[in-house]
Parts: structure tokens; C-alpha cells; sequence
């Protein structure tokens, strides 16, 4: 099927009309028309190939709402009208120990990446969201409650469910301190997520200018990482600490605001390596990781979590066209927090 989309041909061109093709529903697809796009900045790095993987012509987007059209004969879980939403991965092999624990973003085969991928025939270009429609199997679209505005929605299929996991997977609850570093897409979403659950929520920022905002969004307490008395005086205070920043920063400050047997993840992924002091980790049994996105089941958690607590992205929605201008906004930190394509222009 034609399918209008926006699309990078190339590593420096802008990003603009496209068509692609889009298969007929199997039997276990589901056909998406697609309402809204989140605008991440993982797109921006793929579309310049700044991770030196990109294949072109790309489509980008992977957050993504829209309503289903079509299902195919053997789709149990969808009908059309529904509100769905399709998030970083539309497939993986379903069969390896992560996949069958609903880890499938840590498929042993590899998951399928919503853009920038090749299918399982090897030669099949996935793309995303930043187009008219998508149909993706049963098992990789999930169930978006109507009473969630979709546009506001459409962040929490990466933003969202990139803070979600990390908090979920510490138990992060009532009585506990949580940092949050970095209030941007991701760390506002941590803040949201991190007072739902009940914790004493601490932004750390480089900007003072963001402490009205952190403290509007539900944090408790505001720390500037750039002065160091105010970091030496954090010692020791956290349970847990989600750090969301992606630009090289000095983690030591950070581990050693760690309680003992605190820990500290990273969604965040700095260009260049970090140096680590040991004893920092050492001396009071602290730890430090990573994590991803979540799986299909824990994505859908967290979009039952969001609607049972009205938790939705703050967002600027923009027609798609304006989307090279949202990139260039985007790397001076002008959003709060995350633009949004409309994709009504495209139609």
C-alpha cells in the first residue's frame, strides 16, 4: 500500500515527503492509522548517521499512536476504532529465553527496531512513525486507554517506558530517595513516574533556570550538579538514582550521593567513556547499569499505570512539516519536553 511519510534520503539533506510501501495485513497484523509521532532524539542521531548505522531512504519515528483500520483473521486482541500505540521494537525472534521472560528488547536474535532495521528476510527496510500509517504484528502493538490524550500519550512508548523500567526494576516506593539527572524528554518523565510511586523525588540539573519547572512536575527538592558544595552536602542520601543525561558528565559525584547498597542506572548514553572511581562503588557495596526500554509486557504496565494516574508527556505538537526545524530546537534543549508530530498535514 502507498503511504505518505517524512524521510531522510541521506545523511545531510533535511528531512521531507516520501513515499513508501506499507504490506497488506497477514493474518496476525494489525493496520495502524497513525495520529501522532513523538519526536526522539534518538531520531536526530540516526537521521545524520551519527551512530554510523543508518540506512537510507530512513523514516524515523518510534513513538507512535493512531487508531487501528484493519486487523487480519487471526487478531484476537484488536478491532478497528481501537486507541493502540507502537512503540521502539515490532519484532523479535518470540522463542529465546528473553523473549519468552517478555524481555524481547534484549532478544538473543536480535529485536527488530521500529526504523532503521532490515526485517527478518534480510532485506526488508523497516519504517517508523513519521508517516500515515503502519501495520505491525499483533503482539507488538499495544492497548492505549481511550481516556489518555493521544498526542500527550505518544512520548510514553519511549520516553516513558525508558524511565518506567529502571524504576520498576529497582522498586522504587514510599520512604525511598530518588534523583533524577536531567529534566529533560526522559527526566521529566522519571520525575512523573518516580513521585507516583510514592518516593522523595530530587532533580540534579546543570540550569537553575529548570528548578521551577522540576519542582512543578512533582520533584521535591532541586540540586545544581555545577555547584559543589551542594553535591558534597547529597552524600550518601539515595536509594536510587535514574540518570537520563546522554552528554559526558562526572558520574562519581553522582554514585557517591548513593546510600549504601544504592544504585544508580543510566538511560542516558554519553558519547565517550567515563572514568569510574572504584572506591566509590566499593566502599559502600553501590552499583552502577544500564538499561533500555522495557519489554511488551511491561510497556503495556505502564500505559494501564499512566491512565489509572493521568501521567502523560508534556509536549509541543507540531504539523510533521516542522520537524527539521524541531531538530535544530531540539539540540539547544528548546522543548518542554518533547515535540510531537501531528500527522493530520500529511493526509
Amino acid at each position: 500500500m502507498p503511504t505518505k511519510a517524512y524521510a531522510a534520503v541521506d545523511a545531510t539533506s533535511p528531512v521531507g515527503p516520501f513515499s513508501i510501501e506499507r504490506r497488506e495485513p497477514r493474518a496476525n497484523d494489525v493496520e495502524i492509522d497513525i495520529a501522532f509521532c513523538g519526536v526522539c532524539h534518538s531520531d536526530l542521531h540516526q537521521v545524520r548517521n551519527e551512530w554510523g548505522n543508518s540506512i537510507y531512504p530512513m523514516v524515523p519515528g518510534h513513538e507512535i499512536i493512531g487508531r487501528v483500520t484493519r486487523v487480519g483473521a487471526s487478531v484476537k486482541r484488536f478491532k478497528s476504532g481501537d486507541q493502540v500505540g507502537v512503540g521502539c521494537l515490532v519484532d523479535s525472534c518470540r522463542e529465546c529465553g528473553s523473549c519468552t521472560a517478555g524481555l524481547e528488547q534484549y532478544c538473543e536474535k536480535g529485536m527488530l527496531s521500529t526504523y532503521n532495521a532490515y526485517e527478518r528476510d534480510g532485506k526488508t527496510v523497516a519504517q517508523g512513525g513519521y508517516s500515515t500509517r503502519i501495520v505491525t504484528r499483533e503482539e507488538f502493538v499495544l492497548a492505549v486507554a481511550p481516556e489518555l490524550d493521544a498526542a500527550r500519550a505518544a512520548p510514553l512508548l519511549c520516553a516513558g517506558i525508558t524511565t518506567y523500567s529502571p524504576l520498576r526494576q529497582a522498586n522504587v516506593g514510599k520512604g525511598q530517595r530518588v534523583g533524577i539527572v536531567g529534566l529533560g524528554g526522559l527526566g521529566h518523565m522519571g520525575v512523573k513516574f518516580a513521585r507516583a510511586f510514592g518516593a522523595e523525588v530530587t532533580v540534579f540539573t546543570t540550569s537553575e533556570r529548570k528548578r521551577a519547572d522540576a519542582l512543578a512536575l512533582g520533584a521535591h527538592e532541586v540540586v545544581l550538579s555545577t555547584d559543589s558544595a551542594a553535591m558534597t552536602a547529597q552524600a550518601g542520601r539515595f536509594d536510587f538514582i535514574l540518570d537520563t543525561v546522554s552528554a559526558p558528565h562526572d558520574y562519581n559525584a553522582l554514585i557517591n550521593a548513593l546510600r549504601r547498597d544504592g544504585r544508580m542506572t543510566l538511560v542516558g548514553a554519553p558519547p565517550v567513556p567515563a572514568a569510574i572511581m572504584g572506591f566509590g562503588l566499593i566502599m559502600q557495596r553501590r552499583s552502577i547499569g544500564g538499561s533500555l526500554i522495557g519489554g511488551l509486557p511491561e510497556t503495556q504496565e505502564m500505559l494501564d499505570f499512566c491512565a489509572k494516574h493521568a501521567i502523560v508527556s508534556d509536549v509541543e505538537v507540531i504539523p510533521v512539516q516542522g520537524v527539521n526545524d524541531a531538530y535544530e530546537r531540539m539540540l539547544k534543549g528548546d522543548v518542554k519536553y518533547r515535540f510531537v508530530l501531528d500527522l493530520a498535514s500529511l493526509r
